[in-house]
């Protein structure tokens, strides 16, 4: 049984105060229930698409349903949309747009007798980063689907798949500096695309995707596919869409706010990337069945003119940010186990920062098998916040075993075991509580 600390109240609907308005032209909106029970938790958002306008509504969390509960049992919410909302500007806008945020909660709601600093995606950064950087304002971290390996990480690995991609399969392509990100982006689709067609081909984008930690499992809901051609077809998904912005505007954007380049290859050896890649086993199968040499293809990657970066890009990056893994407070982090956006060995990297520069003992790192980028349920979403509350509330960890925190969740109801499916078509989809024991691969690059 799994026990939460006075948290197990029976709640009825509440009824909310919000008010909605910006702060030197910031959006922002702040939702507080009638009996509010002093905790706040102070919501980032992720990174939204360059391709597409930012959404008009400022979301309070990640999964619709778990906003209602949290208002439902008492807990405030506020979330500025940022003054940068899209690309990777929001790392950085969001350090300071939350903290004025915040700050004016405080002037014109009441001083929160306890923050959480909460997100996901890029958002779950922005969590981390704001409250290493102004510890005294917050109680604890809540982390979801988090770039904590950093973003200079983040943008390194991109380019080593892409870096293969180019020079195994389409050399026209453009790296960095991209002259025209939509044409670039819309040649690199192509190129994907045709590569699928051939076992060759597929070959070489498990080599790409690999070398990213790219998994072939990009539905939610589904295990990964058993023949290489299913995998390598989800892998591709990834490579295209979800991260086929890096071919593109993401890539251009951060160019300019960083003033340059921040990513590199120089120095990488491929061949010790492969072996230390969590898909280095597909990428065998897929060369078996090509035909292929995994040893030639590896020596025309380390033949290939490298990438250098830009020293004024690269300070950027670092400030924007790599976590330095302070715990003065407890954190928890969310993670799929299938996740391609951001693969789920950004934990591992996160965890070896708290060794270093923490205290391993306030971290609590959960995984949910399940494919896909920040697919989580409203139930596993609560019973992670619930865990994290618990610790701060008791000074003590609940039991976080698969099956206590699946029992938990599950008890939450069915209103709440919905989660973002592509297939059969975008949406949320029901389903069931999915915690599971994982521990991810290291991280490729710093």
């Amino acid at each position: 049984m799994m026990v939460f600390a006075a948290l197990t109240a029976v709640a009825l609907p509440a009824r909310a105060d919000a008010r909605e308005g910006d702060i030197d032209g910031v959006p922002y909106r702040v939702e507080v229930p009638a009996h509010w029970n002093g905790t706040l938790l102070l919501w980032s958002h992720g990174a939204y698409s360059l391709e597409s306008p930012a959404p008009s509504d400022i979301e309070l969390t990640n999964h619709p349903a778990t906003k209602q509960w949290l208002l439902d049992h008492g807990y405030a919410l506020a979330a500025s949309q940022f003054r940068v909302p899209r690309g990777w500007g929001v790392v950085e806008s969001g350090l300071k747009d939350q903290m004025d945020l915040l700050d004016w909660f405080t002037a014109n709601i009441g001083k929160p007798r306890r923050t959480i600093s909460a997100g996901a995606s890029a958002g779950g950064l922005t969590a981390v980063l704001l409250a290493e950087r102004d510890p005294r304002r917050f109680a604890g971290v809540a982390s979801l689907c988090g770039v904590l390996g950093g973003t200079t990480g983040h943008f390194n690995s991109a380019l080593d798949a892409n870096f293969a991609i180019k020079t195994l399969l389409a050399p026209g392509l453009d790296l960095v500096h991209v002259k025209d990100p939509q044409a670039n982006t819309t040649n690199a689709r192509r190129a994907l695309g045709a590569a699928l067609d051939s076992p060759q081909g597929r070959a070489r984008i498990a080599l790409a995707a690999a070398l990213a930690d790219i998994p072939g499992r990009y539905a939610s809901r589904a295990p990964a596919p058993d023949t290489v051609a299913g995998q390598v077809e989800q892998q591709t998904y990834y490579a295209a869409y979800d991260r086929g912005a890096f071919w593109g505007l993401t890539r251009t954007d951060i160019e300019q706010r960083a003033g340059g380049n921040p990513s590199w290859n120089t120095g990488v050896d491929y061949r010790t990337l492969l072996a230390r890649s969590s898909q280095k086993e597909l990428v065998k199968r897929a060369y078996s069945e090509a035909g292929l040499s995994l040893r030639d293809d590896l020596a025309r990657l380390d033949a290939a003119p490298r990438v250098k970066a830009d020293p004024t890009a690269v300070r950027y990056l670092a400030r924007y940010g790599t976590p330095t893994g302070r715990t003065p407070w407890p954190v928890v982090t969310l993670h799929t186990t299938g996740d391609g956006n951001v693969p789920p060995e950004n934990q591992r990297r996160y965890a070896a920062q708290v060794r270093r520069a923490g205290d391993p003992a306030n971290l609590k790192q959960l995984y949910v098998d399940r494919g896909y980028h920040c697919s989580f349920t409203a139930s596993e979403e609560i019973t992670t916040l619930r865990t994290l509350l618990t610790r701060i509330a008791t000074d003590h960890w609940p039991t976080t075993r698969p099956t206590a925190l699946n029992s938990a969740a599950t008890g939450l109801g069915p209103d709440y075991q919905t989660v973002f499916d592509t297939d059969p078509e975008p949406g949320l989809h029901p389903t069931t509580p999915s915690f599971t024991h994982y521990h991810p691969g290291p991280y490729l690059r710093p």
